[in-house]
């Protein structure tokens, strides 16, 4: 920013790096430049101060689309000024005292520029319908409002060089606006749910698979069991028909022991038998030659070993008769037989009493 320092006759200019001064004395250039520092007498000199640095323009507006519907444009200019006497000479940049209205070169320039922006791109916004201005207004818009102002006699005329136009937003009426997000806000809900439904089903994928993994381990488990339980039933049916067969080898070996100890003890009856039958035929055959009064005191004896002790013993003479008569009869001769024993009678058992004998 210049300063000028007054004093009571004469001032003194100091400019600044960004501002081209252009000093008019009595209608003619006195001095012009960057950073031009001189004494000038208020009462006949005039000063203008032209930026020559990039100038930023902020510009909002409205444009109606092909299809009537309303839309705002957001925009940026940059400009700069290529020939400051000429702007100083079409534009009010004077540098005035204090008290005095201040220099309007740069409303002049932001409504030149602006209204410019604004005409252009409403006769391109025209001709484009409402998608077709949020979908490639933007960077069509940019580019035709570059050309259009770059282009423009009157600027080139003044000074202005354009620079660039930025075109920051194309955008319609909030009601549009919510009405057509409202289908990319649906879609983008629909996603979010099928992103839900997809994850919850992979969940339920995922706990499936664990759920038959385990029931495949189940199986598995219990497939095995099923095994066991059959080999152990068979070894079990194999240990019982082992124990059946050793206790059948053990009743047979008991049975075969049995009937060799049965054969055995026959054996020894028979042989006992045989022995005493043997002892019998000869004691028969020994009573066979004896006497009937020795049969009879032999089988005396014999009873008398299994009668009851005899307190009282009552001989009658009948029985006393006869058995004294018994024991004086004279025993009959009986010749010798070839082989030196007793001849029998002819039935072979023991020779009885006389038939004229009294008992």
């Amino acid at each position: 920013m210049a300063s000028i320092k007054r004093y009571p006759w004469v001032s003194h200019f100091l400019g600044s790096p960004t501002g081209y001064v252009v000093h008019l004395q009595r209608g003619m250039i006195k001095h012009q430049g960057v950073g031009q520092a001189f004494w000038f007498r208020p009462q006949n000199s005039v000063l203008s101060e032209v930026p020559v640095d990039d100038q930023e323009l902020p510009t909002l507006f409205h444009a109606i689309t092909r299809d009537h519907q309303d839309v705002s444009v957001q925009a940026n200019v940059t400009y700069r000024f290529i020939d400051p006497v000429a702007v100083s000479s079409r534009l009010d940049f004077g540098l005035k005292s204090a008290g005095t209205a201040p220099a309007t070169g740069r409303e002049q320039v932001a409504t030149i520029i602006g209204q410019l922006c604004q005409s252009h791109a409403i006769d391109q916004i025209a001709t484009t319908t409402l998608s077709e201005a949020l979908e490639r207004g933007v960077s069509q818009l940019r580019a035709f409002l570059s050309e259009a102002l770059r282009a423009d006699t009157r600027l080139l005329s003044t000074g202005i060089e354009i620079l660039g136009v930025q075109v920051l937003a194309v955008r319609p009426q909030s009601d549009v606006e919510r009405a057509l997000q409202t289908p990319v806000r649906e879609q983008l809900q629909a996603e979010a749910d099928r992103a839900v439904y997809e994850r919850r089903a992979l969940a339920v994928e995922r706990e499936r698979t664990i759920s038959e993994n385990e029931m495949s381990s189940q199986i598995e488990l219990a497939t095995r069991r099923e095994q066991l339980v059959a080999q152990e039933g068979t070894n079990a049916r194999r240990e019982a028909e082992e124990k059946a067969a050793a206790g059948l080898i053990d009743a047979h070996a008991a049975a075969e022991r049995k009937g060799i100890a049965a054969t055995a003890d026959a054996n020894q009856i028979r042989l006992v038998g045989e022995a005493a039958a043997a002892r019998e035929a000869a004691t028969m055959e020994v009573y066979r030659g004896m006497e009937q009064p020795t049969l009879l005191a032999l089988a005396l004896r014999d009873a008398a070993g299994s009668l009851p002790n005899i307190g009282n013993l009552t001989i009658t003479p009948d029985l006393l008769s006869g058995a004294l008569a018994g024991l004086f009869r004279q025993p009959a001769l009986v010749p010798a037989n070839p082989a030196g024993r007793s001849a029998g009678p002819a039935s072979g058992g023991t020779a009885g009493p006389a038939s004229g004998t009294d008992r």
